[in-house]
């Protein structure tokens, strides 16, 4: 909740950022529970946070309204549950974060949202089955699949919150 705090202050946004935080989520999961309360409490507390809207999603690939706002967050916390690696859509964000991560130094926290940060890590349950899915759908681009899995492994070897039910 630091990091929270520290990028309250109007400081953080003067630095080109225009959210503090960008909201990672599977929709069908979490927006109504966890996501939507998360969004609330942070927004009630002053931090500028985006949180997509199913009006956003018009079609399978990921927008560049969406690129640009995960490239001028501060931070993106990652909500993975258990269809979140059956969207593409999210498999796209994840990459995007990771490299703002690595290039712009954002901040990256993950929360696994009953499902376990091993079966993320492994690709174990419903990861396995939806990427295996997508090898499928994708198999003359395999390495997009791969990208996603590399992804997946890297963020869930970093210690994130657990939360069941």
């Amino acid at each position: 909740m630091a990091c929270f705090m520290a990028a309250s202050s109007g400081s953080s946004l003067s630095h080109g950022w225009s959210n503090h935080v960008f909201l990672s989520f599977r929709g069908k999961d979490t927006r109504e529970g966890f996501t939507g309360n998360l969004y609330n409490a942070l927004n009630q507390r002053g931090i500028k946070t985006f949180m997509d809207d199913e009006e956003l999603i018009v079609g399978e690939e990921i927008t560049q309204r969406l690129l640009k706002e995960i490239e001028e967050s501060r931070i993106s916390i990652i909500i993975f549950s258990k269809n979140y690696a059956s969207s593409t859509w999210c498999l796209d964000e994840l990459v995007k974060i990771l490299e703002c991560k690595r290039k712009r130094g954002q901040l990256v926290s993950s929360v696994f949202y009953n499902v376990s940060p091993g079966d993320v890590r492994h690709q174990n349950g419903s990861y396995r089955e939806a990427l295996a899915k997508h090898e499928e759908r994708f198999k003359d681009s395999l390495d997009k699949v791969q990208k996603w899995r590399k992804a997946l492994s890297e963020e869930a070897n970093l210690s994130g919150w657990h939360f069941k039910n």
